[in-house]
Formats: structure tokens, C-alpha cells, sequence
């Protein structure tokens, strides 16, 4: 399956596999000797060393991991068991806090032992004072995953209906799995199982991306035992997946184009951008254009089909990200005036690789396909703004997702699921304000029914942004006083996206007075 049907991508391992291109990433592996204090009445997870890893990343992290077995059906409480992967990254002070941040990565369909690993920077100082717990969510990692096979031709170009339609049916005949079972609730109270058996009360939630909507989730069910909720790239409980994603990717270009517009440097270097865009678009529209780049993985010269549909998942996903968004005019002007897609179909690659090894499909499926698409319409029609969807260079995601869901075999969640979360339980949301697939004015909505809620927004960012500027010393600060009041977030402003690449080189060099 293409990167473009899926909607929310998290950006951890998408993220750190595009900036291999322009920065050096050091992850240091932490490590620690305290672990969970658990309730003799509780059923302990024996816990042994382990380290932890992350497909594309060199580092390593030092944590204590286990399993716990959940019945695939927890409303029958009968029938087949599954592992849960569990690990645990004891806090490392001498006196450490009894409430864990247990973290929730996005997706849908990514494994949180794998994400952290990329984004364990960010959570440095929390950890100092609690331990940090990570659950491969059922379906994903080593959490009973379901994994679709998939052939290497469906990454060199884009899959028609009817072979998109060939996948999903390999798909279901590969997993061995009941897919209704996959969804968000029946995983977080598998969460909770996971909190009891370590025997932790109460306990802090940090959810990006889909997770957001996991963790509004767990709030809802099992609200006695939040202490507090981090929410970043937030995406609304009662929006389906699919529904914007197109003209939300289009905000997000369009900001960044305006950006490189208002700056002198990128102005003078790449006139007439927007333009330059359009015209790559239509000529791939009517002819796409077969080209040879090296393979990502293996060297190997590689042969591109590469269509409109490439082009714009490609261009979406390097948005997510300043650092990639700053190469996009630099990468539009260099096609343009050489008619070489060689670079950009080698981002293409790159992307698509990442993809289809960080996501558990299956699990996707069962989640976008119970709980999202069902919503897309009310009365027969689309519930969205199908014109915006329509003008967007991204085109109309939400048919695609029709399909697949049209073949995968779940029943449509309650409609009350779709309900917005309410809660006075002390919640901070975090926004990228160039995000192009959970925009700001998600977290507005979402604060309208979280009495005890704070908004920041992150200037020039894209989506996911934990470890911006301070922004990690204000999640910290949050979670040690356990209250979004006297929060300073006045550094939040001073916040700025990475400048624009003018060649190659890099950006112009800021010269100081």
C-alpha cells in the first residue's frame, strides 16, 4: 500500500530516517536500577534486562522488558491469549516519583519500544524522576503483530485499485488474527491491565499523533488513574482519519511557500515557487517518469516509476519535518529547470521503505477502517469539504481508505466512541504550526471540552514537537507540578523552523553583528 492512504504517519522513525540526510543524530543509551514498585495483590510482570532498538537507528537503549498475556477478545474473557511486549526504562534518580509517564506512539500501527528509541531526547528529564513505560499496542511490534506482506514493486510505484485490492485480501490471508479486536478501546484496556500488573496507580499519558487519540481514550475509560496527559499532533476524538487529510496538507505547504516567499534568500534563489510546483504537478500528471536512483537499503540501482501520486506523498511527508520542509525549494527549483526527478524520486524511496517497516498494516486497517471511515459520511454524503479536498495537490485520500475498508472485515464502533473527551484532568497539547496532518486548530477543538487544558503552538513546526526548543523543559515542568498553571511557555515563541537550503551546501550561514 502506498504511504498516501495512510493518513498519520508518526513521525519518530519517518522523521529520523529523512533527517539522516541533513544532521547527526547522538541518542545516548540511558539505564537505570529501580524498578516499578509493585502491589503484592497484583499480578507482577517478571521484568529482565533488555535493550531496545529502532529499525534505521544505531542506538540502543538500556530498559527492563516483559510480556503480559491479554485475551484477544476481552469481552469474552475466554479463547486465545496474546503477548504483550512490555519494557520499562526505570527512572534513574535515587528517589523516583510513584506515577510512570507511560508513552503511546502514533501511526496507527507503530510499536512504542521502537519509537521511543528515536525520541528519547525529548523525555530525558522526566526520566530522571519516573520511569518511563512503553507497550507495543496489540497488533504492532512484538504485541501479536499484524504485519501485511508486501512485494517490492508496491514501493516502486503506486499500486492501482485492483492491486491495492490484491494486497488487502493478501493481507487478511497472511494475519492470523480477529481484526474487530484491534481497535483503540479494546487496546486501552489492555494499557490498563499492562498499569495494574506494575502495579502503578496513577500515572501520566503521552500520546502523538493517533496516539493522541489513544490517550483521550484511556482518559475517558479509565480516568481515575491519569494524573496528567501530554498531547502532541493532536488529532480529535470525534474527527475520522481521512477527512481533511488532503487540504490539511495543503495549509501546510502553502505556509511553508509563503515562508520561503517572505525570505530574501530563498525568494532571490527560487522565484515564482508556487508556480514551479503546479508545473511539476500537471507534467506529472499527464506522463510519469520512469528514472534510476540507488536503493536505500541495499545501493542497488533501482528502477522509479514516478507518478503524480509519488510526487505528492512525497512532497506531504517531507513536510512533516522543518528540516526536510527546508530542502522542498531547493528540490522543486533543481527539477524544474534540469527535468531530472532522480532526487526526488530517491525521497521517494526512502519514504516508502520506512513506511512499509514501521507500520503493522493490519492493525492500521482495523483501526482507520472501525473507527474512521464509517464517519465519513452522514446520509450518504461526505461529512468533510470534498472541494478542498479536491484543490489540494494531495487529492482525495478518503476514497482510497474506502476501499481497503471495503474488503477488511470489521464491524463500525459505537457511535459514541466518536464522542469528544471530557475531562478536568490537567492536559497540555502541543501543535506544529506548519503541521500538515494535525493542524493547529485541532488542538483548539479538543481544549473546548478539557476544562483544564493548556494550547501551545510551535512556530514554523511540523508535526510532532516534543523536542522543540524548551518545549521539553515545559512538558517536564508540567508533569513535576502535575497543573498547566504558572507554566512559563514564553521560550515557546522563540521557537524557529530550520532555514531554507539554498544549494546543496546548506542554508546561508546567519551572520552575527
Amino acid at each position: 500500500m502506498r504511504a498516501k492512504a495512510l493518513p498519520l504517519p508518526c513521525v519518530p522513525r519517518l522523521e529520523a530516517l529523512l533527517l539522516a540526510t541533513l544532521l547527526t543524530i547522538t541518542l545516548a543509551s540511558c539505564s537505570g536500577g529501580n524498578v516499578p514498585v509493585t502491589d503484592p495483590a497484583a499480578p507482577a510482570i517478571p521484568l529482565e534486562p533488555c535493550h531496545l532498538s529502532a529499525p534505521g537507528s544505531s542506538a540502543r537503549l538500556s530498559a527492563r522488558c516483559g510480556t503480559l498475556a491479554v485475551y484477544e477478545d476481552r469481552a469474552a474473557q475466554s479463547g486465545r491469549q496474546i503477548n504483550l511486549r512490555i519494557a520499562v526504562i526505570p527512572a534513574r534518580g535515587r528517589n523516583p516519583a510513584p506515577d510512570p509517564l507511560f508513552f503511546i506512539t502514533g501511526g496507527p500501527g507503530e510499536a512504542a519500544t521502537q519509537d521511543y528509541v528515536l525520541m528519547h531526547g525529548a523525555f530525558q528529564q522526566i526520566n530522571e524522576e519516573r520511569d518511563i513505560v512503553l507497550v507495543d499496542q496489540r497488533g504492532t511490534g512484538d504485541s501479536h503483530p499484524l504485519d501485511c506482506p508486501m512485494l517490492e514493486e508496491d514501493i516502486l510505484s503506486t499500486p492501482d485499485e485492483a492491486a491495492l485490492r490484491q494486497n488487502v485480501t493478501r493481507c487478511l490471508d497472511h494475519i492470523d488474527a480477529d481484526p474487530n479486536l484491534y481497535t483503540t478501546s479494546i487496546a486501552m484496556d489492555d494499557l490498563d491491565q499492562v498499569r495494574a500488573a506494575l502495579g502503578y496507580d496513577k500515572i501520566n499519558v503521552y500520546g502523538i499523533s493517533y496516539g493522541t487519540r489513544a490517550a483521550l481514550t484511556f482518559l475517558r475509560q479509565h480516568e481515575r488513574h491519569v494524573r496528567t496527559v501530554i498531547l502532541d499532533g493532536v488529532l480529535p476524538q470525534d474527527e475520522p482519519l481521512g477527512i481533511s487529510v488532503a487540504s490539511d496538507a495543503q495549509r501546510a505547504l502553502d505556509l511553508i511557500l509563503e515562508r520561503c516567499a517572505a525570505d530574501g534568500a530563498c525568494a532571490q534563489a527560487f522565484p515564482n515557487l508556487e508556480q514551479r510546483f503546479d508545473t511539476l504537478l500537471s507534467y506529472l500528471m499527464q506522463q510519469p517518469v520512469t528514472t534510476t536512483v540507488s536503493h536505500p537499503t541495499t545501493a542497488e540501482p533501482t528502477e522509479v516509476i514516478f507518478s503524480r501520486d509519488e510526487f505528492a506523498s512525497t512532497v506531504r511527508l517531507l513536510t512533516y519535518s522543518p528540516e526536510t520542509a527546508a530542502l522542498l525549494p531547493l528540490l522543486f527549483q533543481t527539477t524544474g529547470t534540469s527535468d531530472d526527478f532522480s532526487r526526488l524520486a530517491a525521497h521517494h524511496l526512502l519514504v516508502s521503505q520506512q513506511l512499509q517497516g514501521g507500520i503493522s498494516e493490519g492493525m492500521s486497517y482495523s483501526v482507520v477502517c472501525a473507527e474512521d471511515v464509517p464517519f465519513l459520511y452522514e446520509a450518504g454524503q461526505f461529512v468533510g469539504d470534498a472541494a478542498a479536498e479536491r484543490r489540494s495537490y494531495l487529492g482525495e485520500v478518503y476514497q482510497e481508505l474506502e476501499t481497503i475498508c471495503d474488503l477488511w472485515p470489521v464491524d463500525p464502533v459505537a457511535a459514541d466512541f466518536k464522542t469528544p473527551v471530557t475531562s478536568d484532568v490537567p492536559v497540555l497539547l502541543l501543535s506544529g504550526e506548519a503541521d500538515p496532518v494535525t493542524p493547529p486548530s485541532n488542538g483548539n477543538r479538543v481544549t473546548e471540552t478539557l476544562s483544564n487544558s493548556l494550547h501551545l503552538v510551535a512556530p514554523g513546526q511540523g508535526h510532532g514537537v516534543i523536542s522543540r526548543g524548551c518545549i521539553p523543559d515545559i512538558a517536564t515542568a508540567f508533569i513535576d507540578q502535575g497543573t498547566v498553571e504558572g507554566l512559563d511557555t514564553t521560550c515557546v515563541n522563540d521557537i524557529q523552523p530550520m532555514p531554507f537550503f539554498v544549494n546543496f551546501a546548506g542554508p546561508i550561514p546567519e551572520v552575527k553583528p
